[in-house]
């Protein structure tokens, strides 16, 4: 996890101090349901949550007494020990260590989640608001990166719209999924753990129940939320990429906010660089590097190992901040996009026509022409055309195969940037609603 693109608030999720607070909780609120059920005294287990709900745990002597007895648990539990007093020795009652590490990153990674879809939702208002504020800007749509027909600039933004929405619905069930408890003891049995206690902690901790544990919560959950991270990712990765095209200086139709005072070379002073949305492209590469070893997380031996544990020490934390700083950052690149209608018009006259070969191509078809007639004379038009050697327009006109089916008046009414857009309303309407 890099300061350099961590906000606190994702940040202290995955904070020493947070995650000895949450293990705390997790260990008082079963201690408290063991006591209702006579396992252990009431009075020590309120004495422990008295005691420790306001305590500071001390990150740095836990480090030490872990260096003595190698385990983090049981470092842990030794200095709430020192905090608590005697009454300590009625924690962990039947309890096994992963029921606390694996119900603490269930905790971590659902709050982390809900900070995500507050980014995602921020991304998707400010993607609406350009989408309807662009809805008729006429631009050039291309395919593999070459001028194909037209589109508008809010429609290009609704695509973009529409991917977030789904990924947000991803993130809503990788949450749901994820967010579960295991209160099960060694090997998941719950032979010294009451199952009511794991549902007791459960609700204290706003988790669901995993059905049946093994010792450890089955990684397949774990998987498929950093899937949904990694998906994510790429989809931001496809809206920067996007922005960075069109702030070439051949293209010019869009680019990211130069504000006052900027620089953007240290030794060529008129640049203005897409580095932000440059940044998201090396995000989202560390975010997908967390997919592939949440996926081998998932074959654990028998009713566990601890193979999976250096892993999600790493990913979860690295995987959650990178995309929380990414999607606020993309967030901001949307709402202060600087947008040229002008250069996308100026873009859409570069060649001459050609975006309206289609249209000429189908009309000829209509007109009787065979499909691999029609195409030779529209492309045998078209090319002079690419090479700049005269108008496509006047080209047909001037073509007598053409000029057979299809009259001047006829093809001066298929060059109509109108007709590529008279479904944008419809789309529109499927994508935001109304």
């Amino acid at each position: 996890m890099i300061p350099r693109y961590a906000r606190a608030e994702m940040a202290d999720i995955w904070s020493p101090e947070t995650k000895y607070r949450i293990w705390f909780e997790i260990e008082a609120h079963a201690g408290l349901a063991m006591a209702e059920l006579g396992v252990i005294p009431k009075d020590a287990a309120q004495s422990v949550w008295e005691k420790g709900k306001d305590a500071k745990f001390d990150a740095d002597r836990i480090d030490e007494i872990e260096r003595e007895v190698k385990h983090d648990v049981i470092a842990f539990l030794t200095h709430l020990a020192e905090l608590i007093g005697p009454e300590a020795r009625f924690v962990h009652q039947g309890m096994t260590s992963s029921d606390v590490l694996d119900t603490c990153l269930s905790v971590q990674l659902a709050r982390a989640s809900d900070i995500l879809l507050a980014g995602l939702d921020r991304l998707l208002a400010a993607l609406k608001k350009r989408a309807q504020e662009h809805k008729d800007t006429v631009c050039v749509g291309r395919s593999h990166g070459i001028h194909a027909e037209p589109t508008t600039f809010g429609v290009k933004l609704a695509t973009f719209y529409a991917e977030f929405e789904r990924a947000r619905r991803r993130l809503e069930t990788a949450r749901e999924e994820i967010a579960v408890c295991a209160i099960s003891g060694a090997v998941g049995t719950f032979a010294n753990v009451d199952p009511s206690v794991e549902a007791y902690v459960a609700e204290k901790m706003g988790l669901s129940i995993e059905p049946v544990s093994t010792q450890v919560i089955p990684r397949d959950r774990h998987a498929a939320y950093f899937a949904a991270l990694g998906v994510i990712a790429s989809s931001i990765e496809r809206l920067a990429v996007e922005i960075r095209h069109l702030q070439r200086s051949e293209v010019l139709e869009a680019e990211e906010f130069f504000s006052k005072g900027q620089k953007g070379s240290s030794s060529m002073p008129h640049k203005r660089n897409p580095i932000l949305t440059e940044n998201l492209t090396g995000l989202a590469r560390l975010v997908r590097m967390s997919v592939t070893p949440a996926m081998e997380n998932v074959a654990l031996w028998h009713e566990r190992d601890i193979s999976h544990s250096s892993v999600e020490r790493g990913i979860a934390p690295d995987a959650t901040v990178h995309l929380d700083f990414a999607l606020q950052r993309l967030a901001g690149v949307v709402e202060n996009l600087v947008v040229y209608p002008e250069r996308m018009q100026s873009n859409l006259d570069r060649l001459g026509g050609l975006i309206f070969s289609q249209r000429v191509l189908l009309a000829l078809t209509q007109a009787g022409v065979s499909r691999e007639d029609s195409y030779a004379y529209v492309q045998r038009n078209a090319m002079p055309a690419w090479r700049g050697e005269a108008a496509f327009l006047d080209l047909l006109k001037a073509d007598k195969d053409v000029a057979a089916h299809l009259t001047a008046k006829d093809l001066d009414a298929l060059f109509d940037l109108a007709w590529h857009t008279k479904h944008v309303d419809t789309i529109f309407a499927r994508v935001f609603g109304g």
